[in-house]
């Protein structure tokens, strides 16, 4: 099997699952996309790392790393490696001194600490199959655009709208509409 190398696209909030997110990993060579349902804690865990910020005290991703660092233990590669029931499985590829050790996580902590140690994400063109979603490679669009993506443009709708299309574009995982929406509707209510 040949693994796909995959890159963080987007973290989205779900309007019509409370405390749940959607991470999207996208294809590095390609126009597939993969979203990865996950809670708040998980998505905040990850988000914290992409953004570089640094909280006054660690979280546990950053205990570990640290925990990692001290042993010598480097975290070489995160491979999604099969889809159960709806369920991602993941395992973290670990080296010591040359030593590999598979070790088996949970996806969002998989991700979490693949960000921390800046190494490559890779999933299997099944699982892709299965759980991803096709993007016009042109447009970086879903090839069936939803209704949301077929308006004029987000900046002509009121806040009312936008979240009413924001709910249909989680209801349609097209989580990258829905971060979009998402980023329009913080912008206008930050002004």
């Amino acid at each position: 099997m040949n693994k796909v190398s995959l890159e963080i696209v987007a973290i989205s909030h779900s309007v019509s699952q409370s405390h749940n997110y959607a991470v999207i990993l996208g294809e590095v060579e390609g126009s597939r996309r993969l979203p990865i349902v996950i809670g708040g804690f998980e998505a905040q865990g990850i988000a914290i790392a992409v953004e570089k910020m640094t909280p006054n005290r660690p979280l546990t991703h950053d205990l570990f790393k640290a925990t990692l660092d001290n042993f010598g233990i480097i975290i070489r590669e995160v491979v999604i490696n099969d889809l159960l029931d709806g369920i991602f499985y993941a395992q973290l590829i670990c080296d010591q001194n040359g030593d590999i050790s598979v070790i088996d996580s949970r996806t969002s902590d998989a991700i979490a600490m693949a960000v921390r140690f800046n190494c490559p994400i890779y999933t299997y063109d099944f699982i892709l199959d299965q759980a991803g979603v096709e993007m016009d490679s042109d447009k970086n669009e879903p090839l069936t655009p939803t209704r949301s993506m077929q308006k004029p443009g987000i900046t002509s709708l009121s806040i009312d709208e936008l979240e009413s299309q924001l709910e249909k574009a989680i209801e349609m995982e097209d989580y990258e509409t829905a971060a979009k929406l998402r980023d329009e509707i913080t912008n206008r209510k930050s002004n």
